[in-house]
């Protein structure tokens, strides 16, 4: 039975505890939120009885059988979702009303965008850094469906993910695009004679390692019909792939040269596994995107202009 709450007022000390079990939630329990939170389990899971106790509500179940979290823990992240996003707003709204900008801003980036040349993300953020040297910055790497619903959410307040498909609830801005191509490794069947053109169904003979989520790279496996026998979360995890010399791969033709020039991977040779994906950034329609959020989308745009 729920206990009744202690919390008259919610004070910074509420906010802090707020913000543990979040971060406690989005890591799946205690063990892996130690390194985040850099604090120990033990300190943890007193920080989250702390909270219960002043909530007068159980948020989550812990122990042998594992983390999870309870109905009220999921109604209780939800509303701290919303505090934390009207705390953003604040910050923005004081923003407006300072002249030097302030606060935080959390983006999430869909892999190689460093070693991409046409990405002038990193131009954009040095252009924003020089304007706004208060704000702080916290950068991620996420899977594009998780950077969507990041920012739908408020958990991340502006996403950089290949466009597929629109959201209704987000705005797209076009930054640069990315040539996909395919690829085999040392050992499989096409490597040595990747150069020579393939048919389809030349490619639909072998399997195939792809995103294990909706993208571009989904949308094409799809339409070619390869033989999808590995499922990845990111480009990265790959390449791993590519080069065991087992599985077909889609990958950015800048992330894979360096492979290629030392002869662990091949390009295969068909056209029609050839394609381009538009990178853009994403924020939250609904949300008053603020003087600190405008002026990072003009310095991306503006990078990408040059």
């Amino acid at each position: 039975m729920a206990r009744k709450s202690l919390i008259s007022r919610v004070g910074d000390v509420d906010i802090r505890l707020l913000e543990i079990f979040r971060v406690v939630v989005s890591c799946g329990g205690f063990t892996a939120a130690e390194f985040e939170l850099n604090i120990g389990r033990s300190t943890i899971s007193k920080h989250i009885s702390d909270l219960e106790t002043r909530l007068g509500l159980k948020l989550c179940h812990r122990g042998p059988a594992g983390f999870s979290v309870t109905s009220d823990g999921a109604h209780v992240l939800e509303a701290a979702d919303e505090l934390f996003f009207a705390i953003e707003q604040f910050q923005e709204s004081l923003d407006e009303a300072h002249k030097s900008l302030t606060g935080k801003i959390k983006i999430a980036f869909f892999d190689q965008s460093s070693t991409n040349p046409q990405a002038k993300v990193y131009e954009g953020l040095r252009r924003f850094r020089d304007l706004a040297p208060g704000v702080v910055l916290d950068l991620s790497i996420e899977p594009p469906n998780v950077i969507e619903e990041g920012v739908i959410n408020g958990k991340f307040n502006l996403g950089i993910v290949p466009l597929h498909r629109n959201s209704p609830m987000l705005n797209y801005h076009p930054l640069y695009s990315e040539d996909m191509r395919l690829y085999c490794g040392q050992g499989h069947p096409l490597f040595d004679t990747a150069q020579q053109a393939r048919t389809l169904q030349d490619l639909t003979e072998h399997t195939y390692a792809g995103l294990s989520f909706n993208s571009p790279n989904m949308m094409v496996h799809q339409k070619l019909k390869l033989r999808k026998s590995a499922y990845v979360q990111n480009e990265e995890a790959l390449k791993i792939l590519v080069m065991s010399g087992h599985y077909l791969g889609f990958l950015p033709r800048h992330s894979a040269e360096p492979l290629m020039q030392d002869g662990l991977i091949h390009e295969v040779n068909n056209s029609s596994a050839n394609f381009t994906t538009t990178m853009a950034s994403i924020v939250r329609k609904s949300a008053s995107a603020g003087r600190r959020l405008n002026t990072l989308l003009q310095c991306l745009h503006d990078a990408h202009l040059t």
